[in-house]
């Protein structure tokens, strides 16, 4: 059974999770307006998205060294606090110059709130309660790229774009407030320095590779650019590497990859992350560029998988349970994989009801996958690096998704190419759909490689793990062994 406040504590988390991916997404869809609004050139307006993602990409490795300085719970609150005048000052934006300086305000405090939150949960609840709390904590990832698109709709056909912003202010003050009475504090006794190299070539790295695969195939600037970017940031990243392994307790924890559960769940992970990433670019422009699916009716086919995720929750813990980890992460990231994959054969003639469940079923097996894989990967982390497990794992996770809707958008490009259509046709995203698809079942066979009984604490699955033999008396001295 959970604990009251450990439900809590998930809730508070949860929600600042959710605005944060909620915001990350329902600016996309007021940029147009925004434009107009700016005296701007739309195509200009994509530095707004871009600007946050960088300024993400640049602070999350930080963010474990800042919340063991100054304490979780204290940098938690703070950087609600930062993430709410951000939205504040973009809801004031009267420039577009204003609005990046503003969105990297944002980028800062969401850099903080996302993976010192989870933090908060590792250092707070029982271990024997985290299958729980991870699966309140996924479904905020998994409803804001859903629920953004067409909130943003309403809200840019009906009022202002200003109020996408100001929604954030309530629920953030509300953050602010719970995690004041409701968050126990965690810090670490024993900070480490603060790695200033590793900030710079870690932050480097991020930014320029994440800038690189943002303009992969869309026109936006010369492809030498892009290459540039993206050898920068190799170069950065190698030199981070290289700076890691001769400091004693380096921004980015690397050794943490020797640990096999973390090591696989990243590398299995970061595969899985590559194809369903793709899933909320892919399909609400399939549906409307071919489909002849209005914005409205796009938004509300493809609220299905948030659907889903919410009916995992209460299921989550007890398939944990029964199957363990491994198991679960096998079979059920096949069976995500393929209902991701079988979104290919989705047609204009198919019945609305039918590509309905498909979605509903498939968000419930992918927000299970994500549940399972975002508490196995802490299961052998030792306590005292834990905050550093958090801004390894989390900066890995915020660079697989933007990867992902790259991989999705090159697919999508290089099948319009053969076909050569000037819009993509249904096969074209068929295609894509395959490609991501693959990717995503490509995770399964390495999942493998962790033990059967890893996270039994977690999980409530013991089956794996060894009954220890009884203690007998020992025999009289001198008297003659058993035979064997």
């Amino acid at each position: 059974m959970t604990s009251r406040r450990t439900r809590l504590a998930s809730l508070i988390v949860a929600c600042a999770l959710f605005m944060q991916n909620l915001d990350s997404t329902v600016i996309a869809t007021a940029l147009p307006q925004m434009a107009r609004s700016f005296g701007a050139d739309p195509v200009h307006m994509s530095v707004a998205l871009t600007s946050y993602l960088i300024a993400l990409a640049v602070f999350i490795p930080a963010s474990g060294w800042v919340a063991d300085r100054y304490g979780a719970r204290q940098v938690f609150r703070a950087a609600i606090a930062v993430f709410t005048i951000g939205s504040i000052l973009c809801g004031r934006a009267d420039s577009l110059a204003f609005l990046v300086v503003s969105r990297v305000i944002q980028g800062i405090g969401g850099a903080m709130m996302v993976p010192v939150g989870r933090l908060v949960l590792l250092r707070t609840v029982p271990k024997n309660e985290m299958v729980a709390a991870m699966s309140w904590l996924t479904m905020p990832a998994m409803l804001g790229p859903v629920v953004g698109p067409p909130l943003g709709g309403f809200i840019v056909t009906n009022t202002s774009w200003r109020w996408i912003f100001d929604l954030n202010v309530p629920i953030g003050v509300l953050g602010v407030v719970l995690v004041s009475l409701f968050i126990d504090e965690a810090r670490d006794p024993d900070p480490a320095p603060f790695d200033g190299w590793g900030l710079v070539w870690s932050g480097l790295a991020l930014a320029t590779i994440m800038m690189g695969f943002e303009t992969l195939g869309r026109h936006l600037v010369p492809p030498a650019w892009t290459g540039a970017l993206i050898g920068t940031g190799l170069l950065a990243g190698l030199l981070y590497v290289l700076h890691a392994r001769r400091t004693p307790r380096p921004l980015l924890d690397l050794g943490l990859l020797r640990i096999p559960t973390f090591a696989i769940s990243c590398t299995a992970g970061t595969l899985f992350r590559f194809g369903v990433g793709a899933l909320p670019f892919l399909l609400p422009m399939m549906l409307q560029l071919d489909f002849g699916y209005s914005a409205e009716q796009s938004g509300l086919t493809t609220f299905a998988t948030a659907a889903g995720a919410l009916m995992v929750k209460p299921l989550a813990s007890g398939v944990l349970r029964r199957f363990g980890f491994r198991d679960t992460l096998f079979w059920n990231g096949l069976v995500a994989s393929v209902l991701l994959a079988v979104c290919a054969a989705f047609r204009p003639g198919w019945p609305n009801w039918a590509m309905f469940a498909l979605l509903l079923v498939g968000g419930t097996f992918r927000s299970l996958q994500f549940s399972a894989f975002n508490t196995v990967v802490y299961a052998d982390i030792p306590r005292a690096r834990m905050s550093g497990a958090t801004s390894l794992y989390s900066t890995v996770q915020q660079l697989s998704m933007t990867i992902g809707i790259t991989i999705g958008a090159a697919s999508l490009e290089v099948a319009r190419a053969f076909t050569g259509s000037a819009v993509p046709s249904v096969g074209d995203f068929s295609v894509a759909f395959g490609c991501v698809g693959l990717l995503a079942i490509a995770a399964s066979p390495l999942v493998l490689g962790i033990a059967r009984d890893a996270g039994a604490e977690m999980s409530g699955n013991l089956r794996g793990r060894p009954v220890p033999a009884p203690v007998s008396a020992a025999p009289p001295e001198g008297s003659a062994p058993a035979r064997r």
